[in-house]
């Protein structure tokens, strides 16, 4: 990748957050994107953003591919992982070793999980609201390839923009608003989730491929996502016009 190419990218990432200050943005298509610049951008294998609830449960919000979101709920269900560390305490860490058991003893059932998905390294960065993290970002790779300092400031701040497009910079200094975008953005998350299902099952396509199709309908109509699939749920949408691979 080229030095011009990366700095595209991360302009367009910019660009994105300030589309965040309309009122219709998508914000889970971005999260979704905002993995695969991860994965471009910082030369990684997978990316997942999970988010804290109300009850500040964790729940993932976005993945770079099924693979991952998958991993990421085992972490969530076994409450266990970087990304369930990170949240807690707020700091980042790089270059997790999922074999070395000094760096993955209090979580031993992820890090076999982990490495059965395919990974053996994995770095996680909170997504920061002032002294606490709302969240967390979570990077994964199939080698034990480092994450140079340099890679993870500019993780550490895709994390931070993740955090302004989830709650808005006008509307930052509110708590209870901030809880009710949070929330939101998990509500819309389920709702992709379930109707991502339902077209993957009708059209017996893998559930990267039905989400690509729900994007990609979404967005030749300049619709969101969420809104597309709450409409496939209540059978409002003929999911005949969704085209499927």
């Amino acid at each position: 990748m080229t030095s011009m190419s990366r700095e595209q990218q991360v302009s367009e990432v910019f660009v994105k957050v300030a589309d965040s200050l309309i009122d219709d943005f998508d914000v889970i298509d971005f999260l979704e994107e905002l993995c695969a610049h991860c994965v471009s951008l910082l030369d990684v294998s997978a990316a997942g953003i999970l988010l804290g609830n109300e009850k500040s449960l964790l729940h993932t919000v976005a993945a770079s591919d099924e693979n991952t979101h998958l991993l990421e709920l085992f972490a969530v269900q076994h409450d266990q992982g970087p990304c369930v560390d990170c949240y807690e305490t707020g700091k980042a860490r790089a270059n997790i070793d999922l074999h070395d058991l000094a760096d993955t003893g209090s979580w031993p059932a992820f890090a076999e999980q982990a490495r059965d998905s395919g990974f053996q390294t994995s770095h996680v960065f909170p997504l920061r609201l002032r002294s606490r993290a709302v969240g967390a970002m979570n990077l994964f790779h199939t080698s034990r390839q480092p994450l140079s300092p340099q890679d993870a400031s500019l993780a550490q701040a895709l994390a931070d923009i993740a955090t302004i497009a989830l709650l808005q910079q006008r509307d930052i200094g509110q708590e209870q608003l901030e809880k009710s975008q949070l929330q939101r953005a998990l509500s819309s998350r389920i709702v992709i989730e379930q109707a991502k299902g339902i077209l993957a099952e009708r059209g017996n396509v893998t559930p990267d491929n039905a989400y690509n199709a729900l994007r990609a309908y979404a967005r030749g109509r300049q619709l969101r996502v969420s809104d597309c699939a709450r409409q496939i749920i209540d059978q409002s949408l003929d999911t005949d016009q969704i085209s499927l691979p």
